[in-house]
């Protein structure tokens, strides 16, 4: 089933956005809470004209995510987590909120909520994918490091 959503929903998408979703979690969940309505014709004809009239206004949020791609892509990031005593995997892992953390010590603010991460559990390099609008992706790159105690 396809909705638009009346706001942003982790993991699913943006305000304003189209989304195929099943049935169920439609119905069930963000149609009763009022976070979608179902896209029907009426209602993407009304949707494209109101995206139309804020065009303006989505240019300058795209601008300015786009300024934050740049600042993230100059970003060195060093994340330090404690090792188990085999000296191999993280005691733990490595999670969204300790990434938007060190970025944000670097002076970027992001939203956690739009940080998609692997399963991180050993030292090393890894990608994490930021989504800061619904057409602005980047992909982060950060290391992960043994504590030193």
């Amino acid at each position: 089933m396809k909705v638009i959503l009346k706001e942003n929903i982790e993991k699913l998408g943006f305000k304003d956005e189209i989304v195929d979703v099943k049935n169920g979690f439609a119905r069930n969940f963000l149609i009763p809470k009022n976070k979608a309505v179902i896209a029907t014709d009426n209602a993407i004809k009304i949707l494209n004209e109101n995206l139309r009239q804020q065009e303006s206004k989505l240019n300058k949020e795209i601008e300015n995510a786009n300024k934050t791609v740049e600042e993230l892509s100059k970003l060195s990031i060093v994340i330090n987590s404690k090792l188990q005593e085999d000296g191999k995997k993280l005691f733990g892992s490595i999670s969204a909120k300790q990434l938007v953390d060190e970025i944000s010590k670097q002076g970027i603010e992001i939203d956690r909520k739009f940080v998609k991460l692997s399963s991180i559990k050993e030292v090393g390099s890894y990608n994490a994918e930021i989504r800061l609008h619904r057409k602005v992706n980047c992909i982060l790159e950060f290391k992960v490091v043994s504590e030193k105690i």
